[in-house]
């Protein structure tokens, strides 16, 4: 299939959290079209099965392609750990599919005076050892602990952030013995970046916090740009579609896209 520069670019994740790496693309590719899948029916991706999160990314993908999208990026920790591969085949050479989870890697690879790493992200991801094993696989001298964090996302997708509930949670979390000496903290699910600020304020900016959705982009970039793939649209458009409606999708999405966002439901499962 030959691909064209003006098609979309397509991402998903289980909820809002995938928005975060969405702004992160339209700031680094404001030219480009974008369609967002957020499954919101489905959330949290992190407690489900391996077969369950592929069942229901390549869901996802079949309802991108059917959009002509021209790259998928799987803005979901989970599903990058569980399903990337299995997109991957599904998708064939029909769009370009990028994980969230590769390009943090490389980072980490490249970052040397990275020396003890603390992953936090949902059970889905940790209990994969994706990150972990991919780490220590290119440098065997980083200290990796990985630690799940299981309330953040149904925390985060409810709306208490800021305040004294996510306050606690993110204290008893962070507070563990497994995070008592790292010196670098990747977000492992594209929730958390929503409270990137007040994660680096528990351990008073003293530990470098790294949110994915920046590398997401640049890689995302990179690829097209190799495959003359960049568009040139002068009103790009972007549309977001959601598996079951809820209000603070549309608050978070107002957040990073600083207008209010109209949203499709759609259940393509039934």
């Amino acid at each position: 299939m030959s691909l064209k520069t003006n098609q979309p670019i397509g991402v998903f994740d289980s909820g809002v959290g995938g928005l975060t790496v969405a702004s992160a693309i339209k700031r680094l590719l404001p030219n480009e079209d974008m369609i967002y899948f957020g499954d919101t029916f489905h959330l949290p991706y992190g407690d489900k099965s391996k077969e369950s999160v592929q069942f229901y990314s390549q869901g996802i993908a079949e309802f991108l392609l059917k959009n002509e999208c021209k790259a998928i990026v799987i803005a979901c920790n989970t599903a990058s750990a569980n399903a990337f591969q299995s997109v991957k085949e599904f998708v064939g050479d029909r769009a370009i599919v990028i994980d969230v989870i590769s390009p943090v890697v490389d980072f980490i690879v490249n970052a040397t005076e990275i020396k003890n790493l603390g992953v936090i992200g949902t059970k889905g991801t940790v209990n994969s050892g994706t990150y972990q094993n991919r780490i220590n696989e290119l440098r065997n001298d980083v200290k990796v602990v990985s630690l799940a964090t299981p309330l953040l996302v149904p925390m985060i997708e409810e709306g208490f952030i800021f305040d004294d509930i996510s306050n606690a949670i993110i204290r008893s979390y962070l507070s563990r013995y497994e995070l008592k000496s790292i010196d670098s903290l990747i977000l492992g699910c594209t929730h958390y970046p929503i409270i990137k600020n007040q994660i680096s304020k528990y351990f008073n900016f003293g530990v470098q916090v790294i949110d994915g959705g920046q590398l997401v982009a640049s890689r995302l970039r990179e690829v097209l740009a190799d495959q003359n793939l960049l568009n040139n649209s002068r009103n790009p458009q972007q549309t977001f579609y959601v598996s079951d409606y809820t209000d603070y999708f549309k608050i978070i999405a107002k957040m990073f896209f600083e207008k209010e966002v109209p949203l499709i439901k759609i259940d393509f499962w039934k």
